[in-house]
């Protein structure tokens, strides 16, 4: 039997160090140093130098576990093993090469598909948020919840805009249009990691975004739920955390965001 408490704090550990190498290169990257992997999809040394230090570091915790990583910058990591590592190395790199301060490192592990850890660092004001199934979650050691605001008037509500998929677009844009008109006000941070862990500290009361990865939810999601809150996806089933259409919330505004999904038709 795995010892999860140790395990995420072996984990927070090589996180937070890797956070250290992302810190000192802010600014750094030349504009020849960065690839686009897809439209609007950037990537850098930054990027895969810190999956680099994950997966290395990871190694060792859980010998011959898989890897799911978004730079895939390790070949030889997929193995048969009920284990998975889901690691975001750099959710923000937009942000991070702006130099716009919001963007965070991101590690799971999975035992047969299901979130056994999550680990996410925003990296900017050194916050580490951490989750183990069944242990509560934590910013930096102290116990979190999500908010107990029950209304939708009174909620401040995160979201991701579309910027490669537009395919759910018709179904997005008009319930971002009941709640420009219907809540306390919206935020786009530009990383669904962070967008998450502020929903579990109460920070936010709410998010919802389309066409997203493994790597950008699977850690956000078990630290919502040990924090007392909810999740599904735009049609009210279970939010997966191998990606695609998730909502999230303390219960009552998971409720409300769910029902608008519902309730209002797409755009024609």
């Amino acid at each position: 039997m795995i010892d999860l408490e140790w395990l995420t704090t072996q984990v927070a550990g090589l996180v937070r160090e890797t956070g250290v190498f992302i810190a000192a290169e802010l600014g750094k990257v030349a504009n020849d140093q960065i690839e686009t992997k897809d439209k609007n999809s950037l990537v850098s040394y930054v990027d895969k130098t810190a999956e680099q230090m994950l997966v290395k570091g990871l190694k060792p915790l859980l010998p011959g576990a898989s890897f799911m990583t978004e730079e895939e910058t390790d070949q030889a990591q997929k193995t048969s093993s009920a284990y998975t590592w889901i690691i975001d190395p750099l959710d923000g790199t937009t942000n991070f090469l702006h130099q716009l301060p919001c963007f965070a490192i991101s590690v799971a592990l999975a035992y047969n598909n299901e979130i056994q850890i999550g680990v996410v660092l925003e990296v900017n004001r050194g916050e580490l948020f951490k989750a183990w199934k069944g242990g509560g979650a934590y910013l930096n050691n102290n116990p979190i919840r999500v908010s107990n605001t029950h209304k939708l008037e009174d909620a401040l509500i995160a979201t991701g805009f579309p910027y490669i998929d537009f395919s759910h677009f018709d179904v997005y844009l008009p319930v971002f249009n009941h709640l420009l008109r219907s809540c306390r006000g919206i935020r786009r941070w530009g990383a669904a990691a962070v967008d998450l862990v502020y929903v579990a500290c109460g920070r936010f009361d709410g998010f919802f975004e389309g066409s997203l990865n493994a790597w950008d939810v699977a850690a956000g999601l078990l630290i919502v739920e040990e924090a007392g809150g909810s999740s599904c996806d735009f049609n009210g089933g279970n939010a997966q955390w191998f990606g695609g259409k998730v909502i999230a919330g303390n219960k009552h505004i998971n409720q409300e965001l769910k029902n608008l999904f519902h309730t209002i038709p797409p755009q024609p």
